[in-house]
């Protein structure tokens, strides 16, 4: 049923894309730096990729941060990292959860479908060259939106997807979708996961 909800959000989300990139033009960046989208998806998710951003070096800037609406520890703790580092060239962005705890699949339908359009919304606003993350299905939408913008956009941008550690048998939930729709670069830290996804990107144990 989790499939179902993501296909109908895939599709809704390529529909409103169509719409809103019709008018758009090739946009390009000649300032050398490359902005950054980061995804959190809270709790240890957050904290693992928080550990892969402390090594980017200060040219993957400006770094818009991504959180779910209620997740105000992820907020708390991409704030933290970036002041520790006198970086002021960040913001953090609030996005709907696509699904609660213990929500229904129907009602799920229609939050996926809203948090679907302000993460289109957040992607053509920032227009970032670099998406990461990781983690669960806040991703989703944010990664779909930003693979379609990319599509006008010059010069290099990528979309990047970090399976978590503890992933060492099969990929997640959204690992998979964006895997096998071609959606993300996605990087494995177990290398018999290579194996069984051709496609995915061994870099050994990242954390």
């Amino acid at each position: 049923m989790s499939f179902l909800v993501m296909f109908l959000e895939i599709v809704f989300l390529l529909f409103v894309l169509w719409i809103v990139l019709r008018c758009c033009v090739c946009l390009t960046d000649a300032s050398g730096r490359c902005s950054t989208m980061i995804v959190l998806g809270s709790g240890g998710h957050t904290a693992e990729l928080l550990s892969y951003v402390r090594l980017l070096p200060p040219a993957y800037s400006p770094r818009i941060y991504v959180v779910a609406s209620n997740d105000n520890l992820s907020d708390q703790k991409a704030s933290e990292l970036e002041n520790t580092h006198q970086n002021n060239d960040f913001l953090v962005e609030k996005l709907p959860r696509a699904r609660e705890v213990g929500q229904s699949y129907f009602t799920s339908i229609f939050t996926t479908c809203y948090a679907s359009i302000i993460a289109t919304l957040l992607v053509l606003k920032h227009r970032p060259r670099l998406v990461l993350c990781n983690g669960p299905g806040t991703c989703v939408p944010v990664c779909l939106a930003a693979w379609v913008v990319h599509s006008f956009m010059r010069g290099s941008k990528a979309v990047v997807f970090v399976e978590s550690v503890c992933r060492t048998r099969y990929l997640s939930l959204s690992g998979r979708l964006l895997y096998h729709l071609h959606l993300a670069l996605v990087v494995v830290q177990w290398p018999h996961l290579v194996k069984k996804y051709p496609r995915a990107t061994y870099l050994g144990l990242l954390s």
